[in-house]
C-alpha cells in the first residue's frame, strides 16, 4: 500500500487514503471510457452529500497514476471530477466515483488519494492497478484435444482481461467437465506469471495444472423400499450405473452424475411398465468409502399396482375409435403401463414407429396433437381419455436440397418422395431421408430435413434437405491369398459417373460426375491368371421410373497351375469371356422396398491343353448362355456402411435353356456310339493303353468327347438366398444376424452339374478371379476355400478342391462404431459363423458344419473403400485333418460381409 500524508486539521487527523477497491468485471476501451465519462459530466447533477465528518473542498489538481493502457485525461473524463468544483471529503460524491471505476472491470486495485490542502483547495491523486491481459496459456496433464476445449470454451484468448471472475470460472468448468465424466477427485491449480513484453504492456501467462486422478468406482448400489421388483432387476435397469463385480472386467463401474441421474428414471420406468404408476425415489444419497470408491444408497417407494380402465377417444373424426383402439394396442384390464402408453402415442425413439402420433402425420395431420390425460382413478384402476386435436391436413410446398456441389438436382429430387403439392407424410420423409443416405453420394448421418415455413393457417410446409457430399468414388486395392497365390486387384469405381458430361471438357473433375451412374474398371491378377472387366450401369434408364440398367464386359486367362511346385504352366490355357445384360426395377407391390431384378449373360470357355480333374475335355469350349432372375427386399436404415436397423432379404435363380428337352441326345448312352468310342487317327478303336481292340474286347468310352459333348453348351440352374438383419441392441450395438444357402443342379441327371458354377467355401472370400460363375463364400477361421466336400466318406484334401454343388452358411456379428464421420468410419466386430458345403443332397446334413469365432475391425474411407482385418479360431479340422484349424488371420480390402 503506498504511504498516505497525515493533515492536521481543527477536528481530526485525515488519511490521504480515502478508498480501495477491487473489481473483476470486464474490460471496457478507451474510447467507449472517454464517451461515457462525457457523457455523464454533462448530465450528472446528483448533489454531494458529505460522509461522516466530511468538508467540502474545491479541487485542484487531479494526477493519475498506475495508468499503462488507459490516457489520463480519459480517466479523468470518466470519474467526472473537473477542477474547481466542490466535493466534499469523505463525501457522496467521492464514493460514486470509485464505485464507476469499479464497474469498469479494468482495475484491480483503485485508490484516491488527497495529496495537498492549501485552504479549502485540495489536490487529488487517482491512483489505478489495472487488470492484467493474458499473454499465452499453458495446461498441462491432460491431452491436447480437451486442452483446446477448455481455452475455446473459457475465451483464453490472448488479450483477455485475467480477472478473478476468469480464474474462479475456468477452474470450476475444468472441475465440473471431469466430475462429469467419472472424475470426482479432478484438482486444478492456476497460476499466473508475468509475461515479459517489450511494450511495456501489463500481460501475464496464466499455467494451469490439471490432476484429474482415477475416476471414481462404485463399490456397492443398495436398494430400499422395493417388494415387487427384485433388487437385481432394478439395478440391471440402470444400464451405465454399475456396481464392482469381478467378471465385469470388460466395463468399469465408473461413477458419472449425468449418467446415474439418467438411470435413476430407468428405474422408474420399470416400475411403470409393471404398473407402479406412483413409484418414486424418496431418497438417494452418495456415500464416500475412501478416495477412489463410492456407495450409492437409492430408497424407494413403490405405490400401488394398477390397471387401465376405460379409455375413450375425444376429438377425432379421421380414424374411428376402433382404428385408433386397435392402433393403441392396450385393452381394459391390461396392467398399468406408462412407458408402452407414451410410446403407442408418440415413440421418440423410432421416426417410423407404429404410434397414433405417425398414424395421422402419415397421413397428412402435420399439425395433430394427442394427449392422454387421466380422467379417473378409483381403487386400482384409472380411466383415461385420449384427447385429439387434429388439425387441417398439411401439404408440402416448396422442397430444396443444399449442400450437393457435385451431384446433380435431379438425382436427388427423383429419389424423393416428398413433392410439393403431396400430402404431408412423416414416413415420406423418413423414406426419403433413407434412401438418398442409401445412394452412397452423401454422408448418411448428417442428411437432415429441415422444416421450413411451417403455416398452420395456409396448412402448408416448406422442407429443405441438407447433405454433405462424401467422395463417391473409389479406388480399390485387393491383396490376399487365395486359390493357392497371392490374389491382387486394382480396380476404379465411379459411382456417381455422368455418361453425359463424356463431351464437356468443363465437366472433367478429374472425370465428369453427378447423374448418379457407375462406371467400374478392374483387373485382377496372380501368378497363374489374369481377368478384366469394364461395366456401367444407369439407375433411372429413361428418366422417369427406377430402372437400373447394367452392361459389363470381362475377360480372362487362366493358366494350370501346379500346386506341389508353386508353377503356372503357360502352354496349358483357360480362356473365358463374356458379357451380361441387366435391369432391374423397384415395385410397388407387395411393397416399395422390393425390387425385381433380370439379366442375360453369355459366356464362352476355350480350354487349350488344360485337363483338370473338373475338365477331362482338355482342348475344346463350353458355351452358358442363362438367365438370371432376382427378387430383393432392402428396407436397412440409411448408412449403408453401418446400418442401424433393418433386413435384406435375396433370392436369386440363374437358369439355362433346357436343352435335354429338344436336342434328342441320349447322354447316358453316349459312351455306346462309336464316335464317343477311344480311336486312334485312322478311326480305328482301341483301348486305354492306345492298342486296337482285340476280337470280344469292349470299346472303351471317350470320356473327354462325351464331357465336351455334355458341356458343349451349358445346362444347370442354381438357386441362392440369403438373409440379413440388423438390430440396434443398446446405444449404437448392433447385432447382424445373416443366413445363406446355395444349391447347383441340373435338369438332366445324365447330364449331371457342369464344372462351372460351383460354390468354394472358407476364408475371407476374396480370390473370386474367373469368370466361370464360380463363387467363393466367405467363411473365417479358415483358409480360402479349403473347406470341401467329403466324396462318401473318402477324406479328402484342400488340392482335390472342385467346389461343392450345396452350401450353408450362418453368421452373428456383435458391431459397434468408433466413428461414422465421412471421412472415415470404423468399427470394431466380434463374429461366430458356421457353414459347410456338400457334392449333393444324399450327402446334406445340416449340423455338419464347421465352426469358428473371432473379432476384427473395419475401417471405410471414400476413395478407398471398406479396409479391414479378422482373427479367427476354426473349432474343426480341415478336410483330411485331425485337429482344429486353430487361428487365421484374413485381410480385407474392398470387400464386406
Amino acid at each position: 500500500m503506498k504511504p498516505f500524508i497525515i493533515i492536521k486539521t481543527e477536528n481530526e487527523d485525515l488519511e490521504k487514503q480515502v478508498s480501495n477497491l477491487v473489481s473483476a468485471l470486464k474490460t471496457k476501451s478507451t474510447l467507449a471510457l472517454l464517451a461515457l465519462g462525457l457523457f455523464i459530466n454533462f448530465t450528472s447533477a446528483a448533489q454531494d452529500l458529505p460522509l461522516a465528518n466530511g468538508q467540502e473542498y474545491t479541487i485542484g489538481e487531479i494526477e493519475v497514476t498506475g495508468n499503462v493502457s488507459f490516457n489520463e485525461q480519459t480517466i479523468i473524463a470518466y470519474t467526472g471530477l473537473k477542477k474547481g468544483e466542490k466535493i466534499f471529503i469523505p463525501g457522496d460524491r467521492i464514493s460514486k466515483v470509485l464505485k464507476k471505476l469499479w464497474d469498469v472491470g479494468s482495475f484491480s486495485d483503485v485508490n484516491i488519494y488527497v495529496t495537498n490542502i492549501e485552504g479549502n483547495v485540495a489536490d487529488l491523486e487517482l491512483e489505478i492497478q489495472e487488470v492484467p491481459a493474458l499473454a499465452n496459456v499453458r495446461i498441462q496433464g491432460i491431452k491436447k484435444k480437451k486442452q483446446e476445449e477448455f481455452i475455446k470454451e473459457n475465451k483464453l484468448n490472448k488479450g483477455t482481461k485475467v480477472t478473478e471472475n476468469l480464474l474462479t470460472t475456468t477452474k470450476n468448468y475444468i472441475q465440473n467437465t471431469f466430475k462429469e465424466e467419472g472424475f470426482l477427485n479432478t484438482k486444478v491449480a492456476m497460476n499466473t506469471v508475468p509475461a515479459e513484453d517489450t511494450l511495456n504492456r501489463n500481460t501475464v501467462n496464466l499455467v494451469i495444472n490439471v490432476d484429474k486422478g482415477e475416476r471414481v468406482k462404485i463399490e456397492d448400489i443398495e436398494i430400499s423400499g422395493n417388494e415387487a421388483i427384485s433388487d437385481g432387476r432394478l439395478k440391471r435397469a440402470m444400464k451405465k450405473t454399475k456396481e464392482q463385480k469381478f467378471f465385469r472386467f470388460w466395463k468399469r463401474s465408473k461413477f458419472i452424475p449425468e449418467e446415474y441421474e439418467a438411470d435413476k428414471q430407468k428405474l422408474l420406468s420399470i416400475y411403470k411398465e409393471r404398473g407402479y404408476r406412483d413409484a418414486r425415489i424418496v431418497s438417494d444419497s452418495l456415500i464416500r468409502v475412501d478416495e477412489d470408491d463410492v456407495a450409492l444408497h437409492i430408497d424407494l417407494e413403490e405405490g400401488n399396482r394398477y390397471f387401465f380402465g376405460d379409455i375413450e377417444f375425444v376429438g377425432n373424426s379421421v380414424y374411428t375409435d376402433q382404428e385408433l383402439k386397435r392402433r393403441l394396442g392396450i385393452s381394459k384390464g391390461d396392467v398399468y403401463n406408462g412407458v408402452l402408453l407414451e410410446k403407442q402415442i408418440a415413440d421418440n425413439t423410432k421416426p417410423d414407429a407404429n404410434d397414433l402420433t405417425n398414424l395421422y402425420q402419415n397421413n397428412g395431420y402435420l399439425f395433430s396433437n394427442i394427449n392422454p390425460v387421466e380422467v379417473k382413478v378409483y381403487n386400482d384402476t384409472i380411466d383415461f381419455e385420449i384427447r385429439i386435436r387434429e388439425g387441417k391436413v398439411a401439404y408440402f410446398d416448396e422442397i430444396t436440397v443444399v449442400g450437393n456441389d457435385k451431384t446433380k438436382d435431379h438425382v436427388i429430387f427423383r429419389e424423393m418422395r416428398t413433392k410439393p403439392g403431396h400430402k404431408y407424410s412423416k414416413e415420406a420423409v423418413v423414406r426419403t431421408v433413407r434412401e438418398l443416405g442409401q445412394l452412397g453420394f452423401f454422408d448418411a448421418e448428417n442428411l437432415t430435413p429441415d422444416f421450413k415455413e411451417v403455416d398452420q393457417n395456409s396448412g402448408t410446409v416448406d422442407l429443405e434437405y441438407s447433405v454433405v457430399e462424401a467422395g463417391a468414388s473409389q479406388i480399390e486395392l485387393q491383396g490376399g491369398y487365395g486359390g493357392g497365390g497371392f490374389v491382387g486387384t486394382l480396380g476404379l469405381s465411379f459411382n456417381n459417373f455422368s455418361l453425359s458430361g463424356l463431351f464437356d471438357k468443363d465437366a472433367y473433375r478429374p472425370l465428369p460426375m453427378g447423374d448418379g451412374q457407375t462406371l467400374s474398371l478392374r483387373a485382377q491378377a496372380s501368378t497363374y491368371y489374369q481377368t478384366y472387366s469394364l461395366s456401367f450401369s444407369e439407375p433411372w434408364w429413361g428418366g422417369k421410373k427406377p430402372v437400373r440398367l447394367s452392361t459389363s464386359l470381362q475377360h480372362t486367362e487362366q493358366y494350370f497351375y501346379d500346386y506341389r511346385n508353386r508353377e503356372a504352366d503357360k502352354d496349358r490355357k483357360f480362356s473365358i469371356s463374356g458379357i451380361t445384360l441387366g435391369l432391374a426395377r423397384r415395385l410397388t407391390v407387395p411393397d416399395d422396398f422390393f425390387v425385381l431384378s433380370t439379366a442375360v449373360a453369355f459366356q464362352h470357355y476355350n480350354l487349350s491343353n488344360y485337363n483338370t480333374g473338373l475338365f477331362t475335355f482338355g482342348d475344346g469350349y463350353s458355351n452358358n448362355f442363362s438367365l438370371t432372375l432376382g427378387l430383393t427386399r432392402d428396407n436397412t436404415f440409411s448408412n449403408p456402411i453401418f446400418p442401424m436397423g433393418g433386413s435384406k432379404f435375396e433370392i436369386i435363380a440363374k437358369l439355362t435353356p433346357p436343352y435335354s428337352l429338344f436336342n434328342d441326345i441320349d447322354y447316358a448312352n453316349l459312351g455306346d456310339q462309336k464316335e464317343y468310342q477311344l480311336q486312334n487317327e485312322n478311326g480305328v478303336l482301341i483301348n486305354s493303353q492306345g492298342r486296337p481292340l482285340r476280337d470280344g474286347e469292349d470299346p472303351v468310352p471317350d470320356q473327354a468327347k462325351i464331357d465336351q459333348e455334355k458341356y458343349k453348351w451349358l445346362e444347370f440352374y442354381k438357386i441362392k438366398f440369403n438373409g440379413t438383419w440388423f438390430t440396434n441392441l443398446y446405444d449404437k450395438l448392433v447385432l447382424r444376424t445373416h443366413a445363406e444357402y446355395g444349391f447347383l443342379g441340373a435338369y438332366n441327371n445324365d447330364r449331371g452339374v457342369p464344372p462351372f458354377e460351383r460354390f468354394y467355401l472358407g476364408g475371407d472370400g476374396m480370390g473370386t478371379y474367373s469368370m466361370d460363375g464360380r463363387e467363393a463364400i466367405a467363411l473365417r477361421g479358415y483358409p480360402n476355400q479349403s473347406l470341401i466336400p467329403v466324396d462318401r466318406g473318402v477324406m479328402s484334401t484342400a488340392t482335390d478342391n472342385d467346389g461343392a454343388t450345396i452350401y450353408n452358411k450362418y453368421s452373428l456379428e456383435l458391431r459397434y462404431p468408433i466413428t461414422l464421420k465421412p471421412t472415415a468410419s470404423i468399427y470394431g466386430l466380434t463374429f461366430l459363423e458356421a457353414g459347410a458345403s456338400f457334392d449333393d443332397f444324399k450327402d446334406y446334413n445340416p449340423f455338419q458344419i464347421n465352426r469358428s469365432a473371432g473379432a476384427g475391425i473395419r475401417i471405410f474411407m471414400p476413395a478407398f473403400g471398406l479396409l479391414g482385418i479378422d482373427f479367427g479360431y476354426g473349432f474343426d479340422p480341415l478336410p483330411g485333418e485331425s485337429k482344429a484349424n486353430g487361428w487365421e488371420t484374413h485381410f480385407i480390402i474392398g470387400q464386406q460381409f
